[in-house]
This record gives C-alpha cells, sequence and structure tokens, in this order.
C-alpha cells in the first residue's frame, strides 16, 4: 500500500477514490463471501455504470419497473468497494446486485466458482477521457484539471481513480474465462438499447414480458434517467460527495463522440497511435461515433 496523493489512494497496483475507500475492507476484499446468485456489474470509471445500476435495478425488479418503491440506484446496487450509505452486505436479501471499478486480480476468490454472474460494461477511452475530465472538474473528491491536454497525460499514465484504463480492460477480458462474464458496450446500449436489454435479461435468466421490456426500456433512457430522482445521483452529488460548482449533474451528456468537441486533430492521433499500440490484436470492436457505423 502506499500514499499516492490526497485524492488517490494506491492498493496494490491500483488507484481508489481516497476519501471513499474502507482499508480495512480493501485488504479483505477477495475474502468477501460471494453468493452463486450475486450479480456485479464491472466498469472502469465513467463507462456507464450508472446507467447501467438503472437497467439491472429495471429487469431484476419490478418494484423498480412500476415505481411503487423509491428505492435508489446506488442501494439497489451499491458500490462494493465503496459503501457510501453503510449498507450491511451480509444481510442483504438474494438476489445481491453490485456494482464495481476493481481489477480483475482484486474480485472476490468466490467469484471464480463461475455462478455468480457478472456484466462488463465498457466504452470507447476518448469519452471516458472526456467524462472523467469533466467530472474530476466537477467533483471535491477528485483532482481537478485545467485542461483536457494536461487530463490527457493523467489518464494515460494511470494517475486516475481507476489507474490505467488499458490494464483494467485487458486484465478483464484476458482472464474472462476465470468468471462467468459477459462483456457489452456502452456504444451497443445506445445504439440499440431495447436489444440489449434482451440480451441482459436472458444471460441473467430474467423472463420478462414486451410490456416489461418497453417499461425498461423507456425508463432507462437517458432523459427519463437525468429527471428520476432514484437514479440520477444528483442527492449523492449535492448532500454527500460536495460539488465544485452548484449547476454541475452527475449525469452529463451520456453521448457517444463527445470527445470530438474537445480533442485537436493533433490529441486525436496521438490518442490513436498510443491505442493501437496497447490494444494491438484486442478482439472487441470499439465505436468512436454512431453516425460511422
Amino acid at each position: 500500500m502506499e500514499n499516492t496523493n490526497e485524492y488517490l489512494f494506491n492498493y496494490r497496483g491500483y488507484n481508489f477514490e481516497r476519501a471513499l475507500i474502507d482499508i480495512e475492507f480493501l485488504k479483505n476484499i477477495e475474502d468477501f463471501e460471494i453468493r452463486d446468485d450475486d450479480v456485479f456489474i464491472i466498469t472502469y470509471p465513467k463507462s456507464g455504470t450508472i446507467w447501467t445500476q438503472q437497467i439491472l435495478s429495471l429487469i431484476f425488479y419490478e418494484e423498480h419497473r412500476n415505481g411503487t418503491e423509491n428505492i435508489k440506484t446506488i442501494d439497489r446496487v451499491p458500490f462494493l468497494e465503496y459503501n457510501i450509505h453503510h449498507l450491511e452486505y451480509a444481510q442483504r436479501p438474494s438476489p445481491r446486485l453490485f456494482s464495481s471499478h476493481i481489477p480483475y486480480y482484486l474480485a472476490p476468490r468466490g467469484l471464480k466458482s463461475k455462478k455468480a454472474k457478472m456484466l462488463y460494461i465498457y466504452r470507447n477511452p476518448k469519452d471516458v477521457l472526456v467524462s472523467f475530465f469533466h467530472f474530476s472538474n466537477l467533483v471535491s473528491l477528485l483532482e481537478a484539471s485545467d485542461t483536457i491536454e494536461h487530463y490527457m497525460e493523467t489518464f494515460l499514465d494511470g494517475k486516475v481513480v481507476g489507474s490505467r484504463w488499458f490494464d483494467h480492460i485487458k486484465g478483464w477480458y484476458e482472464h474472462r474465462h476465470d468468471f462467468n462474464i459477459l462483456f457489452l458496450s456502452y456504444e451497443e446500449m445506445k445504439k440499440d438499447l431495447r436489444n440489449s436489454v434482451l440480451k441482459l435479461s436472458k444471460f441473467f435468466d430474467k423472463e420478462l414480458s414486451e410490456e416489461d421490456v418497453d417499461a425498461v426500456v423507456i425508463q432507462a433512457s437517458f432523459e427519463k434517467m437525468k429527471s428520476d430522482a432514484r437514479a440520477n445521483y444528483d442527492v449523492i452529488l449535492s448532500d454527500e460527495i460536495g460539488t465544485r460548482n452548484s449547476d454541475g449533474r452527475f449525469l452529463r451528456k451520456g453521448t457517444v463522440g463527445d470527445w470530438k468537441n474537445h480533442f485537436t486533430v493533433e490529441q486525436s492521433e496521438r490518442f490513436d497511435r498510443i491505442f493501437h499500440k496497447n490494444m494491438k490484436d484486442f478482439p472487441l470492436k470499439f465505436i468512436w461515433d454512431l453516425n460511422e457505423e
């Protein structure tokens, strides 16, 4: 364990959010007791975690779909390593849903029984970088950057929560056979949410009627989520985490290709070179702009 800086806590080569991490929990994370019907969403930060929390809450909980229960998605699908609301994980009824940004090598050992199901959501890293840049400038618990140029350097060096993006996705993909894991891209969900919901329902053995699928798709739209207090994290942002300015939102744009509004041609080409060097022969497909598909 090493002290990285006032914002980051490095544990076994991976950067956590210092202000939110429970170090004792972290030391024992691999021994965290897994149930056979547990469900895990794994993401690198800013890759669609909140959106996926909402989608799975809608798929798994009828009360969430029909609005008869007012439970926030962060309490339905809490972050394993960031237990912000101090939930008693062991007391939660099955099936338990969790979110996590952890690397594959810190995953609880019980996940390797391959009974519990895992979903890895990945997003093109240029949009991840831009989203992370804005988020870091909004949230007081993260280090702000004055320019995209400066932030790109920080991001590519892995001096952010989640460490190097390349290591995170490659680590999970290369060890995918150790887990019962489905890989799905953020862009695929944006392109065809209904088909993605059907794919997820099938993977998680949840039989939904046509009406249920419609309800999931409608309520998981970005605009619906922005106005849904259960899903948009605005209260957590203002009351619990703290921001540098009052008009920022946890859910900002939710688009594909926003990097084009931020990167110069030179920055984009430099990023491409680094991407191709690191991701050579990597089989998962990345979508950089929905209009180019």
